[in-house]
C-alpha cells in the first residue's frame, strides 16, 4: 500500500470521495462514540489498515486520506453501547458497509457472524457477539465516475403519452434464445438487440424495472431467497447478480441504450426498510452505524422496531439525515445513472410523521422542492401495511399513484360478477373520485389489471385459488382475494371451450386496459400467455417458474402480443387518450341541440344511461361514448356470456361509423350503418370510430 497522508477532510459529501489526489471519507452517525475506518487489499480479504475517525462535525465523522485511490476497498467498524433496551446496537466487530458507497466487491455469506447478539444464546438479540463478520460480508469500494454518456438525453415522453411495462431484470431474458448467454439475466441482457427491438414493435414508452438495488437474495439455511429484490442493503449500488464482472457502468450503458430507443427506465425503489429486518436480523450497514438514528424504534420498548412496512422494522425518514440519504440516492439514480423515474414501494410508510401519513411529511415536502425530482416520473404504490395505511389519491399533484381499485373492478367484471358497472366506468374514465382535485391530471391513475405481485393474466383466467406450496410456506402467503376465475377448470385444460373463455377474457381486460384513461402498465409476459402456474407470490422463485420462456411461446401466444400491439398502436391513433383534464360530463355546446356531452354512458338502445341505470345488478355491459372535436369514440364492454345487440345512439344518424377494434376478431366489416343493430360478441370489447356526429 502506498504512503497515506491523514488529515481531518471535511463532512460533506457523505460517503467516500475522490479529488485526485485521495479520498475523503464521511460517514453520519449522531449516537457513536468511536468510528473506525478499515481499509482491505484489492478483493477485500485482509485488512491492511485501520483508521481511527477522530473528527465529527454536526455528527458527520469525516477523514481524509491522501494517496488512496479508486477501487480502494474499505469498510466502518463502529464504537457505542450495546443497549438494545435502549435502542443502541453498537459492536464494533460487525464490519459495516458505508451507505453512500457506490461499489460493492464480495459475496455476502450467511453466517452467524453477521448479527450483534450470539444467535446461540437463549437471551437471544440481548446477548452480544464477539465474532468478526469481516469475512463474511461484502466490502464498499471507492469509485470514480468516468462514463461518457456522449449525446444521451432523457426521453422526457410525457405521462399521457405514457405506456409502461414493468419487468424483471433476471427473468425477462433468462431463457431469451437470442440474448447471448453471457449476459442473459443481466442489465446487459435488457439492452440486447433483440430486447430493444421487441419493445420499439411492440410499442412500449418505458420500462419498469424490479427493484435493482443491491440486495443480496440468496440466503441460504432458515432464510428464504429474495429473487424479486424487495430487501435493499445498499441505495447506491446495483446488484452484482445483475452485473457481467461487477462493472456499474453496466446499468449506464444499458439505460444509454434504452434512451437511444426512445425508452424511459422507471426504478421500483424500496425505501421503507431493509434487509436488516427486525431486531432478530443482522448487522450489515445501518443498524450498526447508528440504530436509534436509522430506524423508527416502538416509544415504549426500543429494543422493538416500528413496523409499517411488514418486514421487520420501518426506515426512519422522519431523522434529516436519513431523509437526506434517501433523497441522495434518488438524485444519483436520476443525475449520474440517468434513471427517468422512480415507483416507490410501500410510498405511505415514507410518508409518516409520528407514525401517522401526512401530506405535510418531510418526504413529501422535500419531493415537491427537488428539481431534479420534479423531472422524474414519480410512481407511490399508496398503501403500507398498516390499518391507517390505505392513502390512494392522496398524493400531491404531479405523483401517480398505482389504482387497485382499477385493477379490482376490471377482474371482477371480467369474470362476471354483478354490481360492478357503476366503479367500473369511474375507473376506465379516470377515477376522478380518486384524482380528481388540486387540478390534478388524468394520467395520475396507474392504471393495471396485473403486476409481479399477484396472477399474472394467464394465471388470473386460468385458476381460482392460489398454488404457492413451492414458496414453502404450507400455502399461506399470497393475496386470497384474486378475483379471478378458471373458465370452469382449475389449471392447465384441454377443454376447447375452457381455453375460448380464457382467451376471450383476456383479451377483454387487456383491450380494458388500453382503452382506460389514465396510464396503463402491462405485466412483461402477460402478452406472451405466461404463466406462473398459479403461484400468485412467486417472491422466491428465481427459476423457471418467474422466468419468461420465451421457446414456449406458441402460434396462439403470438397471436395475443400482435394484438397488444394493435392496441397500443390504436390508443396512440385514437389521440383521445391525450387528455389532461377529467371529463366534466357537461354538454358541448356546438352540439347543444343533440346534448352531446364531453363523455357520456349509453345503453343497448343508444340512450344515455339515468340514475337507476346504475343500480341494476344484473348488468354486465356498457358503453362510454368520448367526444373529440375530428374523430369521437364508442367503447362496447360486454361482460355477459352471450352476446348483446347495440344501436347507436341517434347523434350518429349522419356520421361514418368504422369498427376499429372487436376483441374476438368475429365481426364482419369495417363500417357499420348508423340505423343498423349490431351483434356485440360475448366477453368482448368493441370500439367504434364516430366521424362528425350530428
Amino acid at each position: 500500500m502506498t504512503e497515506i497522508k491523514v488529515s481531518s477532510g471535511r463532512a460533506y459529501p457523505l460517503g467516500a470521495t475522490f479529488d485526485g489526489k485521495g479520498v475523503n471519507f464521511a460517514l453520519f452517525s449522531a449516537n457513536a462514540e468511536k468510528v473506525e475506518l478499515c481499509l482491505f487489499n484489492r478483493n477485500g480479504t485482509k485488512e491492511e489498515k485501520r483508521f481511527v475517525i477522530s473528527t465529527n462535525d454536526n455528527n458527520i465523522w469525516h477523514i481524509y486520506l491522501e494517496g488512496i485511490k479508486p477501487e480502494q476497498v474499505y469498510g466502518y467498524r463502529v464504537y457505542g453501547p450495546y443497549k438494545p433496551q435502549e435502542g443502541k446496537r453498537f459492536n464494533p466487530n460487525k464490519l459495516l458497509l458505508d451507505p453512500y458507497a457506490k461499489k460493492l466487491i464480495g459475496k455476502l455469506i450467511w453466517h452467524k457472524a453477521l448479527f450483534g447478539y450470539d444467535t446461540d444464546s437463549p437471551q437471544k438479540d440481548l446477548s452480544f457477539s464477539t465474532l468478526d463478520s469481516a469475512p463474511y460480508v461484502p466490502k464498499s469500494v471507492v469509485t470514480q465516475d468516468t462514463f461518457d454518456w456522449e449525446d444521451d438525453k432523457y426521453p422526457q415522453i410525457p405521462f399521457e403519452d405514457t405506456v409502461i411495462y414493468e419487468t424483471h431484470v433476471r427473468g425477462y431474458t433468462m431463457l431469451h434464445p437470442k440474448v447471448p448467454q453471457q449476459i442473459r439475466g443481466k442489465f446487459a441482457g435488457m439492452a440486447a438487440d433483440c430486447i430493444t427491438d421487441y419493445l420499439d414493435w411492440l410499442g412500449i414508452t418505458a420500462v419498469e424495472l424490479l427493484p435493482v438495488f443491491a440486495f443480496f437474495g440468496e440466503k441460504g439455511g432458515m432464510y428464504i431467497d429474495n429473487y424479486w429484490g424487495y430487501e435493499t442493503l445498499s441505495y447506491f449500488i446495483p446488484e452484482a447478480k445483475y452485473m457481467y464482472g461487477n462493472d456499474i457502468d453496466e446499468f449506464k450503458r444499458m439505460v444509454k441504450i434504452l434512451h437511444a430507443h426512445n425508452k424511459e427506465v422507471i426504478l421500483d425503489v424500496v425505501y421503507n426498510h431493509t434487509i436488516e429486518g427486525n431486531q432478530m436480523g443482522p448487522t450489515l450497514c445501518y443498524r450498526g452505524i447508528d440504530n436509534e438514528s436509522y430506524y423508527t424504534l416502538q416509544a415504549e420498548n426500543k429494543r422493538f422496531y416500528y413496523d409499517s412496512t411488514g418486514c421487520g422494522a420501518s426506515f426512519n425518514l422522519q431523522n434529516p439525515y436519513v431523509l437526506t440519504l434517501v433523497m441522495d440516492s434518488l438524485r444519483y439514480w436520476h443525475n449520474v445513472m440517468h434513471v427517468d423515474g422512480f415507483r416507490l414501494d410501500l410510498a405511505t410508510s415514507l410518508s409518516r410523521v409520528r407514525g401517522k401519513f401526512t401530506q405535510d411529511s418531510g418526504f413529501l415536502l422535500s419531493m415537491r422542492q427537488d428539481e431534479s425530482m420534479r423531472s422524474c416520473k414519480i410512481i407511490a404504490e399508496p398503501w403500507d401495511a398498516t390499518m391507517d395505511g390505505y392513502q390512494i389519491g392522496a398524493y400531491p399533484p404531479g405523483w401517480a399513484e398505482w389504482n387497485d381499485r382499477y385493477r379490482d373492478v376490471v377482474r371482477r367484471l371480467w369474470r362476471g360478477d354483478e354490481k360492478q358497472i357503476g366503479e367500473f366506468a369511474s375507473r376506465i374514465s379516470g377515477s376522478s373520485d380518486i384524482f380528481g382535485y388540486a387540478n390534478r391530471d388524468m394520467w395520475s391513475s396507474i392504471n393495471f389489471v396485473t403486476s409481479h405481485d399477484g396472477f399474472n393474466l394467464t394465471d388470473l383466467v386460468s385458476y381460482n385459488e392460489k398454488h404457492n406450496m413451492s414458496n414453502g410456506e404450507n400455502n399461506r402467503d399470497g393475496n386470497d382475494a384474486n378475483w379471478s376465475y378458471n373458465s370452469g377448470e382449475e389449471g392447465k385444460s384441454q377443454n376447447k371451450a375452457v381455453l375460448k373463455n380464457r382467451l376471450l377474457r383476456k383479451k377483454a381486460m387487456l383491450a380494458t386496459l388500453l382503452m382506460s384513461f389514465g396510464t396503463p402498465m402491462l405485466v412483461a409476459g402477460d402478452e406472451l400467455g405466461n404463466t406462473q402456474f398459479g403461484n400468485n407470490n412467486p417472491y422466491c422463485q428465481d427459476n423457471v417458474l418467474t422466468w419468461i420462456v420465451w421457446e414456449a411461446i406458441d402460434k396462439e401466444d403470438r397471436e395475443l402480443t400482435c394484438y397488444v400491439k394493435k392496441l397500443i398502436d390504436l390508443r396512440r391513433r385514437m389521440g383521445i387518450f391525450k387528455r389532461l383534464k377529467f371529463f366534466s360530463g357537461k354538454i358541448i355546446e356546438k352540439y347543444a341541440r343533440h346534448k352531446i356531452k364531453d363523455m357520456m354512458w349509453l345503453k343497448n338502445d343508444g340512450t344515455e344511461f339515468e340514475n337507476t341505470d346504475w343500480y341494476l345488478d344484473s348488468r354486465r355491459s356498457l358503453a362510454a361514448f368520448v367526444y373529440q372535436e375530428d374523430r369521437s369514440y364508442i367503447m362496447i364492454c360486454n361482460a355477459n356470456a352471450s352476446e348483446d345487440v347495440w344501436r347507436l345512439p341517434a347523434f350518429c344518424k349522419n356520421a361514418e361509423v368504422e369498427i376499429v377494434l372487436d376483441s374476438t376478431d368475429t365481426l364482419s366489416g369495417n363500417y357499420i350503418k348508423p340505423n343498423e343493430e349490431l351483434t356485440v360478441p360475448a366477453w368482448s370489447v368493441v370500439v367504434l370510430e364516430i366521424v362528425k356526429p350530428e
